[in-house]
């Protein structure tokens, strides 16, 4: 047999492979919601057998264990005595400990496991209303989507007691890498798909500012472009492309492997600048022969596309700082590190052992990251920010990139690395990944959370089969707690109430998405999402996403008056669960809106609050001042001293020196502003050589340390915000100036 009929029939097994494995999982998927239909449809029909099972819970959930009835001779005031101890105590251990270490998250995760599981059988023993098939089918429905939310944060509870914290590991393991004693090959790989110019030389030139020998940097350009080969050659870089874009960025990443020898390999995605100390802080994890992969966290120089609509930028953090301050941390305890494709190092050796890239998925660094896994290897999480990136710079563009990699995340079922079938996993593992696995699912409950009092004021359903005092005695406990130490446990980067707006946001398309992976799996190829675009000048409001929310919002409002109205009049069963949840519903609904009216920003460059000494130079005369803002194109800077400047000093060529870092630059006075007693210069800089934007990218991306991570608001306060943000929405009331002006990005 020749090679390549080896090949031909290797290929053909692995295709009927895929096919079954296809046709299996949809085949199950598709069987569970097909078993649950028929049972619902003989319920409604009065199939004898289906009516007497139902029959005989009903029956059960009247007459519960005691332990789980309330105390009936207990005044309201007393049943609510244990929350007002526990969220006492809770109090007191987060503000003893202010991160979630040691004793207290101990002590804080026990709590919350009891107390789960108290509310479980609570839920499930006396609260289902089966009285008949409209209200059972609806109460069971939302009691199975309420398990399945409790179920995925139940496993992040557990799996959250063994946490690891790299940090202090670094710090031993640096002072090797700085004094040479263990100092492997390193290849910086760049993978690059249309990304503008000038995103490029900013990536490229942090990454040979690196303080790291030896190192060798390629840029991967997809779309195998002139200008861009010629940029690699100003700056030094290696230039590799290929004729096909096969595969995407894995292919391209596995096409770049043969053509390079280092013994460590680096990837940045093409808009991520590195600190200048990003290897001195990773490499020494790999004097471990069998580390194979170190991951370190996302961070962004502008803000999120919800955090800008609803003018917020300065208070809210990015959605994926949940995932990099506490979920990955979480998964290296339980030895699961998500790769998350950017900012992670890979030893070679153990990427060929592996099979190179994975190929068969749209997220090619997950599954890489679990064949290393399932190969013997460590993988490990280092918290710390050392690079930077652009976040997805629209609300349209926010929401495709999480359909990706709901998308890439969800091909697991129907491929050979799947977490919960691969050999190599232990239990720990697959369990950390199932979480991962069913956080896309829980699209569905937040959806059916939307559409429950709709149920409740159109088909009069009672979902909950429930008394006020049970409510206090079982329900409050569970919910303030949770909601207590929501922000505690996540390290501070977000509240729960902000938390629910953002999957609010994307519930729909990511419900929709599930449905189509479940079906067709691989029907839709990877979509880059795009960077650096100058966007719409004028506000857009996306109405392909605001659809759903603007009927359920319209139909909601309805549903609060119904409620209301039903209330007042003393009209049939206790409303107060129907408007109380419309109304919260209705609130959350009218504040996802308003994150849906894109706000432009005109400057594609980011400009920083970035305090530094500036002279400047026209004619004869030298003025100085401190820099307000700056960026790769200019900067703005008040005056230190009163000067009697020309009349038009508009479009004036100076020259100018940044003092500490004694970078000198040219350009031209663009703005002056002399309303205040010092006046204010705006200078879009002209004409720089390379060492010029060397220095500037340096001085405004690659400082070590210079990455913060902001603390959220917490959840009053966070209600408070979004109070303020329906009452003043930020469209209507943000200075026009402010929205046509510069981006000011978090730096130290």
């Amino acid at each position: 047999m020749t090679v390549s009929e080896f090949t031909e029939q290797y290929r053909a097994r692995r295709l009927r492979w895929r096919v079954l494995r296809l046709r299996l999982t949809t085949f199950v998927l598709l069987s569970i919601i097909l078993i649950a239909a028929g049972v619902a449809i003989a319920w409604f029909a009065g199939e004898g057998t289906v009516t007497q099972l139902f029959d005989q819970l009903y029956q059960l959930q009247q007459n519960p264990p005691q332990l789980l009835e309330a105390p009936m001779k207990a005044s309201r005031r007393a049943l609510l005595l244990p929350t007002l101890i526990l969220l006492a105590f809770v109090f007191i251990v987060t503000k003893t400990v202010p991160t979630p270490r040691g004793w207290a998250r101990f002590v804080i995760i026990t709590i919350l496991l009891t107390l789960t599981v108290r509310y479980l059988l609570w839920r499930s023993l006396t609260t289902l209303n089966v009285s008949d098939p409209l209200n059972g089918t609806i109460s069971l429905t939302l009691f199975a989507l309420e398990m399945l939310v409790l179920v995925s944060s139940g496993i992040q509870l557990f799996l959250m007691l063994n946490v690891k914290n790299r940090s202090p590991q670094a710090d031993q393991l640096e002072p090797d890498v700085k004094l040479g004693k263990f100092r492997p090959t390193v290849d910086i790989l760049i993978p690059s798909y249309d990304e503008p110019e000038f995103i490029l030389r900013r990536t490229i030139i942090g990454c040979q500012a690196i303080d790291y020998e030896p190192k060798r940097i390629y840029l991967l350009d997809d779309t195998r472009r002139p200008h861009i080969k010629a940029l690699t050659e100003e700056l030094g870089c290696d230039y590799i492309t290929r004729p096909t874009n096969e595969h995407a960025k894995a292919g391209n990443l596995n096409n770049a492997l043969p053509q390079t020898n280092g013994e460590l390999i680096v990837v940045f995605d093409a808009d991520f600048v590195p600190t200048k100390n990003f290897l001195q802080r990773t490499v020494g994890f790999f004097q471990d022969d069998n580390m194979a992969l170190v991951q370190t966290p996302q961070s962004f120089y502008n803000a999120d596309p919800i955090a800008h609509n609803l003018g917020l930028e300065d208070i809210l953090t990015p959605e994926e700082e949940v995932f990099y301050r506490q979920i990955q941390p979480i998964k290296d305890g339980a030895g699961s590190v998500v790769c998350s494709g950017t900012a992670f190092l890979v030893r070679r050796s153990a990427l060929e052992a592996a099979g190179g890239f994975v190929t068969e998925s749209l997220s090619e660094d997950y599954f890489t990251g679990i064949r290393l896994s399932a190969k013997g290897y460590h993988l490990a999480y280092l918290d710390e920010k050392l690079s930077a990136g652009l976040a997805a710079e629209n609300i349209g563009a926010h929401i495709t990139q999480r359909i990706r990699w709901a998308r890439g995340t969800l091909q697991a079922f129907f491929i050979q690395s799947n977490p919960l079938t691969i050999p190599g996993l232990s239990l720990k593992q697959r369990l950390a990944h199932l979480e991962g696995l069913l956080h896309w699912f829980t699209s569905f409950s937040r959806i059916f959370f939307l559409l429950m009092p709709l149920t409740y004021s159109f088909l009069g359903v009672l979902p909950l089969r429930t008394t006020v005092e049970e409510v206090i005695y079982f329900f409050l406990p569970f919910y303030i707690v949770q909601l207590t130490v929501f922000s505690w446990l996540n390290c501070r980067s977000r509240s729960s109430l902000l938390s629910d707006i953002y999957s609010l946001v994307s519930a729909f398309p990511l419900a929709l998405t599930v449905i189509q992976v479940m079906i067709s799996p691989f029907s839709s190829g990877f979509k880059v999402t795009p960077k650096g675009v100058k966007g719409e000048e004028t506000i857009r409001f996306n109405w392909t996403l605001a659809m759903p929310l603007m009927l359920l919002f319209m139909l909601t409002a309805i549903s609060l008056w119904r409620c209301l109205g039903m209330t007042m009049m003393g009209v049939g069963h206790d409303w107060r669960l129907g408007w109380v949840w419309s109304g919260y519903n209705l609130f959350m609904l009218g504040t996802a809106l308003l994150i849906l009216l894109d706000i432009p920003a005109q400057d594609v460059y980011q400009w920083f609050n970035l305090r530094r000494v500036v002279a400047v130079k026209f004619g004869n005369k030298t003025i100085w001042g401190v820099t307000t803002k700056l960026s790769e194109v200019g900067l703005e800077m008040a005056l230190t001293h009163s000067i009697t400047l020309p009349a038009h000093l508009e479009s004036y060529a100076v020259k100018l020196e940044l003092v500490e870092e004694k970078i000198t630059l040219q350009g031209v006075i663009t703005a002056l502003d002399r309303g205040e007693e010092f006046p204010r210069l705006k200078i879009q800089f002209e004409n720089l050589t390379t060492d010029q934007d060397r220095r500037l990218v340096e001085l405004l991306f690659c400082r070590p340390g210079q990455w913060l991570s902001k603390s959220s608001p917490g959840e009053i306060q966070s209600l408070w915000i979004l109070l303020r943000i329906v009452l003043r929405p930020n469209f209507l009331f943000r200075n026009r100036q402010e929205i046509k002006g510069v981006k000011v990005a978090q730096v130290s």
